[in-house]
């Protein structure tokens, strides 16, 4: 599964794969695909350091990347995180209180940190996590809301790293191209977490041809071989997954009733919502979610205020796994995510996947398989 993108970077499967897991990351890597680690939830430097050395023990030499947030669009600037929290009206503050009480979501314990937070995705944030990640041999830095500051993508190719940045439109990709950006990633509408409204089928060979000759990686409901292939048959060099990564054996989503969940569900068991960040992201349809497109609620706050908002109840609602309450990002492609498997097993399926799609082209094309 080799285009001119995977041969550049020196992989055997043009399979890009974004986790927060750092031992799916490397997983991924060691099978020849390529891993980015999600940085997002890395506050402190220190832990990032951390992992980034783990990653650097368990890679074998092999590549892998980094992707981290940076709002295109800054609903708040030049303040600390204190100042934003202030900015949150108390009418959600009761809102996400009364939800909570609603379910019998217990406290966290005193002296119990909120485990999730969202400082993730302020800029200063990501801007000191690229203070370590520059240390390290990263070969591709990743932004999943927009183009990089342009000082940011000078810095990057300074250090001879690749840049790529998600895109749900044309307009977006074209944009990105003019930024700069070395690979843009068409992520389509089926996709988890931030996400567009333009299907993957439609999106990917618009931004193929928008940005020519950049290399384009199909994103958004990915989840077989045979995606793959309709993926790279729409001009793409690669795909960008997410999803099928959250139901492996090395995910570290520490909730059994979590992973149930993603097991039992179906294409149709997602929602566009915006009260996880305050941009719509898909991810698990809940009673959580449901509250929040309440006629009657106070409706989500913008990006970084709903993040600061729900931090301590996402935790204690995954701490305490309040069922009806529990969810995660997640795309479409969570119906054919329906056993636990290594990274290795899903890299394999998805390379027979592909070899059967190509034979079957190929048949239909009238020639013999190579």
């Amino acid at each position: 599964m080799k285009t001119e993108l995977s041969r550049t970077l020196g992989i055997e499967h043009a399979i890009f794969g974004f986790t927060p897991f750092p031992a799916v990351a490397a997983a991924l890597t060691r099978a020849g695909g390529f891993g980015v680690l999600g940085a997002v939830r890395y506050t402190a430097p220190d832990d990032l350091a951390r992992d980034l050395d783990w990653m650097q023990e368990h890679t074998d030499g092999l590549p892998y990347g980094l992707d981290v947030v940076m709002p295109a669009k800054k609903a708040v600037e030049g303040v600390t995180e204190a100042e934003i929290e202030a900015m949150i009206p108390e009418e959600h503050r009761a809102f996400v209180r009364a939800t909570l009480a609603k379910h019998g979501v217990p406290e966290l314990a005193e002296g119990e940190a909120s485990g999730w937070r969202i400082t993730g995705w302020m800029e200063q944030v990501a801007r000191s996590q690229l203070d370590v990640a520059f240390d390290y041999p990263i070969r591709l830095l990743a932004n999943a809301l927009g183009s990089p500051p342009p000082d940011v993508v000078a810095r990057a190719h300074d250090h001879g790293v690749l840049v790529a940045a998600l895109a749900g439109s044309a307009r977006h990709a074209r944009h990105h191209a003019d930024a700069g950006i070395d690979i843009v990633v068409a992520q389509g509408y089926e996709a988890g977490g931030h996400t567009g409204e333009i299907a993957s089928m439609v999106l990917t060979p618009e931004v193929v041809d928008a940005v020519s000759p950049l290399p384009v990686l199909a994103a958004g409901g990915i989840g077989s071989g045979e995606q793959i292939a309709a993926g790279l048959a729409l001009g793409a060099q690669g795909v960008w997954l997410g999803s099928i990564w959250l139901t492996t054996t090395e995910a570290e989503l520490h909730s059994r009733a979590l992973t149930a969940k993603l097991l039992a569900a179906g294409s149709g068991d997602t929602v566009r919502s915006r009260a996880l960040t305050g941009k719509p992201a898909r991810q698990l349809r809940t009673e959580w979610t449901d509250a929040w497109d309440e006629p009657a609620g106070p409706g989500p706050l913008p990006m970084p205020l709903q993040g600061l908002l729900v931090a301590e109840a996402v935790s204690r609602i995954q701490r305490y796994e309040v069922e009806p309450l529990l969810g995660t990002p997640v795309g479409q492609i969570v119906g054919r995510m329906n056993s636990e498997r290594s990274v290795k097993e899903v890299v394999d399926d998805l390379t027979r996947g592909f070899e059967k799609a190509v034979d079957r082209i190929n048949r239909i094309a009238g020639r013999s398989a190579q």
